[in-house]
């Protein structure tokens, strides 16, 4: 099993494509840098979640609590100490590692259910503290005065936002390559193991706490550096990326794209900020209505039928369209 999983580590030419066409869109559209730049935080937040629901099989409401740790730990750290963005994105992702790992304990226990409770638990209890100190974080108002140094001491974070996109996507293709490497390794293919039948991987040796505290942390981790980029790219930090509707978002993302093969979470979080600009500017007061019958389409139709009917619709009109003089 081992050796047909590693097989499939290769790099495939769907995957080059995906890339290339990221890279293509960020410097021929760099009008529209900042939606990239959410697209792209989006991206490695659900990518973070994946690990733990896809392969872990940990299902979390609360995951923003990571997130919005990241974020106010590389706020704080570029007003108080330093505003170098990468040690800052380092930090940050290492303390919500440090975060994952403690509250890993109080996950691991008890039923699906339970975990479901305490992964809400502690991202309403990292809110109110959140709130509570609000002469630390801003409370309400949010943290001002966020201002960080050129990446390098080259590449100014401008106001149009170009620089941002591109930190944010080099940091989501390196981080995404880390996590396909462990995914395909011998750890993931244990951790499938585990999400598939977790009393059989048991009897087989597995170790099924450890290796679930360890994608959890590393899950954590992934989370604290997509908030870090939100803080970094935006210069605020507020209690939004701790709330309910952040991890909300990035479940719903992760479902539309599809849950166990990392590229979900990416292309989730594509049509998911997509369709928000779009909706939104459409109809500002109704977006959300429109994207939840979206949702309910695709529960009540598939996911993988309904893709692949919008492909095979696209592409029997582009023939067409060339045709036209």
């Amino acid at each position: 099993m081992t050796a047909v999983r590693l097989a499939g580590s290769r790099v495939r030419g769907a995957e080059i494509v995906f890339w290339v066409l990221a890279v293509l869109v960020l410097w021929f559209w760099p009008q529209h840098a900042a939606l990239w730049t959410e697209v792209a935080i989006l991206a490695l937040f659900a990518l973070s979640l994946d690990l733990i629901l896809g392969y872990g099989g940990i299902v979390s409401l609360g995951h923003a609590a990571y997130f919005g740790f990241g974020a106010y730990v590389a706020g704080l750290f570029a007003i108080h100490i330093s505003p170098e963005p990468l040690t800052g994105l380092v930090v940050a992702a290492v303390a919500a590692a440090v975060l994952g790992a403690i509250t890993s304990v109080l996950v691991l226990r008890g039923s699906d259910l339970t975990r479901l409770m305490v992964t809400l638990a502690v991202g309403l209890i990292l809110f109110e503290i959140a709130n509570r100190f609000a002469g630390l974080t801003g409370g309400a108002d949010g943290l001002p005065g966020i201002f960080n140094d050129p990446i390098f001491g080259r590449f100014d974070f401008d106001l149009a936002g170009r620089t941002g996109s591109w930190y944010a996507f080099i940091v989501l293709f390196l981080l995404f390559a880390i996590a396909r490497r462990l995914t395909r390794s011998p750890f993931g293919v244990g951790l499938e193991a585990i999400r598939d039948n977790r009393l059989r991987a048991t009897a087989i040796g597995i170790p099924v706490n450890l290796r679930l505290a360890i994608i959890y942390t590393v899950a954590a981790a992934y989370a604290g550096a997509a908030g870090a980029l939100l803080t970094q790219t935006t210069g605020f930090a507020s209690l939004d990326v701790l709330s309910f509707d952040r991890s909300a978002e990035v479940l719903l993302a992760l479902v539309l794209g599809g849950t166990g093969y990392l590229y979900g979470g990416l292309i989730g979080a594509i049509i998911f900020v997509l369709m928000h600009d779009i909706l939104s500017s459409i109809t500002p007061q109704y977006w959300q209505f429109w994207m939840g019958l979206a949702l309910v389409v695709i529960v009540l139709v598939g996911r993988d039928r309904l893709y692949m009917g919008v492909f095979r619709a696209v592409t029997r009109l582009v023939p067409r369209r060339w045709r036209q003089p």
